[in-house]
């Protein structure tokens, strides 16, 4: 998963890493980090074995196959990988099986609190020195975790602080689900304000292009979902798998069976806009991307979710809200549900947020047209709330710290 892969998610081939035929060639190419092929494989976690895989490594120990479903049950009901403290398990097996099953994926470097201790964002080294960003926030009704897929993102959106790092590598599935089992954890134990609660939900929206590393993202989709002890029981009703337009992706994702909702990052209604916003418009154009998301909601009859954030000026205008409503009435079915997004704008950036009354006329034009949609509630504005930030922040300061060849080149 290291490495840049050539291969396509439509071909027969789900790729490693990346969508585009080798970052270089097509309607779009990703936007890659320096250094971003020159990465190994992270050691292989529990998670990342098939039930097949999971015997063979206990029998490689020495470890009767039965011990695989206890250390499962740890991990996916009580949220543990120190083998050591387990009762049941024995002692002289100990440090082989937290070897073999639990290695160290994500350590934490930093974290910020906001919202009065009800956001919670933490920085994580991977074992390669790569940096990625979670968050963690407690609702009234629900806590959701935000979790990142890849180190980076290729899509290069100009206004997005993680899409201006470039893509390193895509994250294994192991690296994916210590982030959620950690912030369950976290929520279990009270280490968040308003005391001990469950993680209830799980949203794609962290650092990357969940779908240039569709594999690895399925495979943890499938063991966030799972009852234990082959998951950690999250219905999947609330998992949020979100995409920049990657077509193929969201097609293949309607063929899951997995009552996931998909979000789509439109940004612009049309596609000379979109073109400027979201380089990937190059390749899948709105009326494919649309196009494409009706498809889903027509096969899960779930509901899709159209992220827009409003950048003043550029987007937010009432001609803009007008033809989205537009293109989204087009189908004849109350399918898409819109998330305008106040910007949380990079420092230094000339993208920002739009004024308060061009967000309330841009949703009142939604709502005339018929369109359900609410204005997302931001959380962490007091910290380095949008995906990105602190991990820019840290290198910043850290000078030279391992993941510092992931910084954007002019």
């Amino acid at each position: 998963m290291a490495t840049h892969d050539d291969g396509d998610v439509n071909s027969g081939q789900t790729p490693e890493t990346g969508i585009t035929p080798g970052g270089t060639t097509g309607a779009f190419r990703d936007m890659l980090a320096k250094g971003h092929a020159r990465r190994g494989k992270p050691p292989v976690h529990l998670v990342d074995m098939s039930p097949e895989e999971r015997v063979a490594a206990a029998k490689a120990i020495g470890m009767p196959k039965f011990r695989v479903k206890q250390l499962a049950n740890h991990y996916f009901a009580h949220f543990d990988t120190d083998v050591e403290s387990f009762t049941d398990f024995p002692s002289k097996l100990s440090a082989t099986a937290q070897e073999a099953f639990f290695p160290e994926l994500i350590h934490e470097v930093t974290h910020q609190s906001a919202d009065e201790g009800t956001t919670i964002k933490t920085l994580w080294r991977l074992f390669d020195g790569a940096m990625i960003e979670s968050v963690l926030m407690r609702y009234p009704s629900r806590t959701t975790l935000c979790i990142s897929s890849q180190v980076g993102c290729g899509m290069g959106c100009p206004f997005c602080a993680t899409g201006q790092l470039g893509l390193t590598r895509n994250m294994s599935t192991g690296e994916i689900l210590e982030q959620v089992r950690i912030a369950a954890k976290t929520a279990r134990d009270g280490g968040i304000t308003g005391g001990p609660c469950r993680l209830s939900n799980v949203v794609f929206m962290g650092m990357g292009e969940p779908m240039g590393n569709y594999r690895s993202v399925i495979s943890a989709v499938r063991q966030i979902s799972a009852m234990p002890p082959e998951g950690f029981g999250i219905s999947a009703r609330n998992i949020t798998v979100s995409t920049v337009g990657v077509v193929p992706g969201i097609r293949k994702l309607a063929q899951e069976g997995l009552p996931v909702r998909l979000a789509v990052s439109l940004h612009a209604p049309s596609d000379e806009l979109r073109d400027e916003l979201v380089p990937m418009n190059r390749r899948f154009n709105t009326t494919q991307v649309l196009d494409a998301a009706h498809d889903y909601y027509l096969a899960t009859k779930r509901r899709v979710s159209i992220e827009y954030a409003l950048m003043r000026g550029i987007n937010d205008q009432a001609e803009h809200a007008r033809l989205l409503a537009k293109r989204l009435n087009h189908y004849g079915d109350d399918w898409a549900h819109v998330n305008p997004i106040p910007l949380n704008p990079i420092e230094g950036s000339k993208w920002t947020a739009s004024k308060p009354e061009d967000e309330r006329q841009f949703l009142d034009i939604l709502h005339r047209a018929g369109i359900t949609a609410t204005l997302r509630d931001t959380r962490g504005q007091d910290i380095d709330g949008a995906c990105g930030q602190l991990s820019a922040k840290y290198r910043k300061t850290a000078g030279n710290e391992p993941n510092s060849d992931c910084a954007p080149t002019s």
